[in-house]
């Protein structure tokens, strides 16, 4: 009978190995960049395309209504529609997508919430984009695990960033430290914070 029991025990632990190295495997093929996609549709497609396959949400220049369905992505001549906020909420964007964000130019507003696979380099990533240095001015970062004081450091490139919200970030290991050094970079930065 331990014998059984041990197996099943085994057998049940493979599984649920199987099925999250299945789904890291997954996530992993949909943050892949398509070079050619983005010079055939353009960066603001392809990058809606991504975040959407990834499980975020799109808000575009001019309209109010937030993108979810990437089957309902708004159609009509390239380039007519630019992302202007992104909620990443819940989604399973990676380091290895962010290729994408290369050739947004209108992104204003971009939120963390929740985002497993955030870490340091994808806040350091996002922050040497040049085309967001300039545009981004709205960011949230909330229970993302993985992020830690350099990441939220990496931040001050952002020089256009006017608010910033953090919060359940257990990575951050000197909060006062961490905010001064951004606050002192950033100074018309207002950051809001919920518990560190």
């Amino acid at each position: 009978m331990r014998l059984l029991s041990r197996a099943v025990r085994s057998a049940v632990g493979r599984t649920d190995w199987s099925r999250r190295h299945f789904w890291s495997w997954l996530n992993a093929v949909f943050n892949k960049v398509d070079y050619e996609r983005i010079k055939t549709v353009g960066a603001d497609r392809a990058a809606a395309e991504w975040l959407l396959r990834c499980g975020a949400k799109v808000r575009f220049e001019g309209l109010e209504r937030w993108h979810h369905d990437y089957n309902a992505l708004p159609t009509g001549p390239l380039g007519r529609y630019k992302i202007q906020a992104i909620d990443a909420t819940e989604s399973c964007i990676m380091y290895t997508g962010f290729d994408h964000l290369d050739g947004l130019k209108y992104l204003e507003e971009i939120k963390f919430n929740k985002c497993t696979y955030i870490e340091d380099a994808c806040l350091e990533r996002l922050s040497s984009i040049e085309n967001l240095q300039e545009s981004l001015y709205m960011m949230e970062v909330v229970s993302c695990g993985n992020v830690t004081d350099k990441g939220i450091i990496a931040l001050h490139k952002l020089k256009n960033l006017e608010y910033l919200f953090l919060s359940d970030l257990p990575g951050i290991s000197d909060k006062l430290k961490t905010i001064e050094r951004l606050q002192t970079a950033l100074p018309r930065l207002d950051i809001s914070l919920g518990s560190l």
